[in-house]
């Protein structure tokens, strides 16, 4: 008896995200040591891995034809304004201040955007009670 995926299977978790990069090694750099993520291992061919909190981050080399077009990842901080006086001292160039986005019913959501070495769009964001 076969069951119904509709009514009982359900995405809930992310594993993996895959970054499209045209120099897997400088998108290294920038990740591990502007960003601070913490580094996992390179696989061939071109490729860099990173932990964020059990979710992979893939930095694609051989996906170089797609790099600038990747979809937003959006990392929450506790603190968007030492993240941003932090990366801003590593070199971070961000496109404005940190800003309110939206007031919700208990807390404040606040942004602030940058772009990698190949122009992909990363926000930081967090939620301020």
């Amino acid at each position: 008896m076969s069951e119904s995926v509709a009514g009982i299977f359900g995405l809930s978790q992310i594993g993996q995200i895959a970054v499209p990069v045209s120099d897997v090694e400088r998108a290294i750099r920038f990740y591990r040591d502007t960003l601070g993520m913490r580094f996992l291992f390179h696989a061939p061919p071109g490729l860099g891995f990173f932990d964020l909190g059990g979710v992979r981050l893939m930095l694609d080399g051989p996906a170089r034809a797609q790099a600038g077009n990747s979809s937003v990842i959006y990392y929450r901080v506790a603190d968007l304004s030492a993240a941003f006086e932090t990366l801003s001292k590593r070199g971070v160039q961000f496109e404005a201040e940190p800003h309110l986005i939206a007031k919700m019913p208990d807390h404040e959501l606040w942004m602030a955007f940058f772009r990698d070495p190949d122009n992909n769009l990363i926000a930081l964001m967090s939620e301020v009670n």
